[in-house]
């Protein structure tokens, strides 16, 4: 079975960046979208990221399109949208599918390592957080629902 650190992902430059940079960290991997009711989770997002980074927390945010085309901008405008809007520094990705036949092989894994509701796997809608134990062997799914800020407790206990 393929190991989340033996992927490579593109960041928002469309730089080939290998996951194994992120070894020993806890992961929150996010699909995102600019456009949608859940949006302002960025905030959210870059405050757990502000408050346990130093802990080891790193946030991979994945925009993607696939939920009523709320993410409709080029890498250019995401990046500047969470920029200008969000002050993110946390990293960004660039876009990809999260289901269907050109789902990127990060999700692949990540569905299948922590399945949905009664044991779906198709990601449900944009901000859908995967959390990844800092050996990579553990994940966790949480709803687009779930506020970021209310993961911390799941966040420490995978950091000790």
């Amino acid at each position: 079975m393929t190991k989340i650190y033996e992927l490579t992902v593109k960041d928002i430059n469309g730089t080939e960046v290998s996951l194994s940079k992120f070894r020993n960290k806890v992961l929150l991997i996010v699909n995102v979208a600019s456009k949608c009711g859940f949006t302002p989770q960025y905030k959210d997002l870059q405050s757990l990221y502000q408050k346990y980074q130093n802990q080891g927390l790193e946030i991979l945010a994945f925009p993607c399109n696939q939920f009523g085309a709320q993410e409709p901008g080029d890498e250019e405008e995401i990046k500047n949208f969470c920029s200008l809007t969000y002050d993110v520094t946390f990293p960004l990705f660039s876009k990809i599918d999260v289901n269907g036949a050109q789902t990127h092989p990060l999700y692949q894994l990540l569905k299948k390592e922590a399945p949905g509701l009664l044991g779906s796997e198709a990601v449900k809608w944009n901000f859908t957080k995967f959390l990844v134990s800092k050996d990579g062997a553990k994940i966790q799914r949480f709803a687009p629902q779930d506020n970021p800020m209310k993961l911390g407790g799941a966040v420490e206990k995978l950091m000790d």
